[in-house]
């Protein structure tokens, strides 16, 4: 039986930026008013320029990525080319989708690059799959989130503006949602690579963000 608690916490953030994708996350697991971790991983590399997010039971989405991990290799290996980023999220939506009974309870944001360009993608437990061409958010966090992105978020910024968006967005939902806390981490996606922020730099500009209050 999934514990209630397990699936309640977490804000995660997707945008779409002219170079490439912005994926970023808070660190902090929640089991009720537990924090049962500071330095939880939500930010997973799929493939060589895809990753995905997880909110909610942390089980199912380290199975759902241990699975996604091992398609897109057999996919790579098979055709001898990389899945597209429509191409992974299909089959995450079927797998999703395929396990009604007992539904992975999870929502998932996947974004990376492929030969059509910047992609984003937001699914639920149930294997709905959601294009997303500006910015999305999930978990308990996101209406925070949405407030500052929405207000905030402009078409074809550029990659470094969108880090600092991400980070903006995350640094004021820590403040308002317990479940949502500690470290901020970040993803860049580009066609020449996947890139994580360093912390240091993160850290950084949520200082400076303090500062300007």
């Amino acid at each position: 039986m999934v514990n209630e608690y397990e699936r309640k916490g977490t804000t995660t953030i997707g945008l779409v930026c002219s170079e490439g994708i912005v994926l970023a996350s808070e660190s902090r697991a929640t089991m009720g008013f537990f924090i049962a971790s500071k330095d939880a991983k939500k930010i997973y590399q799929i493939d060589d320029l895809v990753g995905m997010t997880t909110a909610g039971s942390v089980g199912d989405a380290q199975r759902l990525v241990k699975v996604m991990q091992v398609e897109s290799k057999l996919y790579k290996m098979r055709r001898q080319e990389n899945m597209t980023i429509k191409g992974i999220g299909s089959m995450l939506s079927n797998v999703l989708g395929g396990n009604r009974y007992f539904p992975y309870m999870v929502q998932l944001i996947v974004g990376g690059v492929d030969k059509t360009g910047p992609n984003l993608y937001s699914l639920d437990a149930m294997g709905g799959q959601l294009e997303e061409a500006t910015a999305v958010s999930t978990g308990s966090g996101s209406p925070i989130a949405y407030g500052i992105l929405e207000d905030r978020f402009k078409k074809d910024m550029s990659l470094d503006d969108g880090v600092d968006l991400a980070i903006r967005a995350l640094h004021n939902v820590v403040k308002r949602d317990a479940a949502s806390g500690n470290g901020i981490k970040v993803v860049k996606i580009t066609s020449d690579g996947y890139f994580e922020v360093d912390d240091a730099v993160v850290d950084e500009k949520r200082k400076a963000f303090n500062d300007a209050l």
